[in-house]
């Protein structure tokens, strides 16, 4: 993980009427409580808005905290930000693999995408190959969702938002960042910006489970 470097204070967002369901959601996503699936609907269609209007190619400035695979480690994703610093006061990107393996993938994806809408600017979510259809039915997410809410409603949603999670960031235009590697046919940034990205991963890259 990067060191990052403490952010002005006064470019922060501030907390409004508009905001204090939200505010609501993350504390409550924060002691480990997942919101209710109506709630997380909406959510998910909010984040969605929002990474539609981010490139393949997310630019970001520095001082930026990288983390690797969080894999549905709730708690250590809370030690992660106990050690390097609360958003909105530290900019984060977070490379992909958000889900799967552990036992919360539901309560830290939801939590990582309330954080997005409420500071777009303070974290960057890209898609790693557990960020899929496919891998979730075999590998958490889907059971998950399954034996906590009855249904596979929220894995629906968190699919949906799979699909418009940039693929890469590049920071400070000179550190590039990706989850695994690239197909040998892509050699250029401007390949990857026209990458219809609203499909499985595994159609454009090649990585193991």
């Amino acid at each position: 993980m990067a060191q990052g470097v403490e952010i002005d204070k006064s470019k922060t967002i501030t907390t409004d009427d508009g905001n204090k369901d939200l505010d609501k959601q993350i504390e409550q996503l924060q002691k480990g409580k997942c919101i209710a699936e109506s709630q997380a609907k909406v959510l998910c269609r909010k984040v969605i808005e929002v990474l539609m209007e981010e490139s393949n190619v997310q630019r970001i400035n520095p001082p930026v905290i990288v983390c690797g695979d969080i894999h549905g480690q709730f708690y250590d994703l809370l030690e992660l930000f106990k050690v390097g610093g609360e958003i909105p006061n530290f900019n984060y990107l977070f490379m992909g693999d958000l889900v799967n393996r552990g036992y919360h993938s539901a309560e830290t994806f939801l939590y990582l995408l309330a954080l997005k809408l409420r500071y777009p600017d303070r974290i960057t979510l890209i898609r790693g190959n557990h960020e899929s259809r496919q891998i979730t039915q075999v590998q958490g997410l889907y059971d998950e969702c399954i034996k906590k809410f009855g249904n596979v409603n929220i894995w629906r949603y968190c699919t949906e938002v799979f699909d418009n999670l940039p693929l890469s960031a590049l920071i400070g235009d000179r550190l590039f960042c990706v989850h695994g590697g690239l197909s040998p046919s892509v050699n250029t940034l401007d390949q990857i910006r026209v990458i219809d990205r609203k499909q499985e991963v595994v159609l454009f890259f090649f990585w193991s489970l």
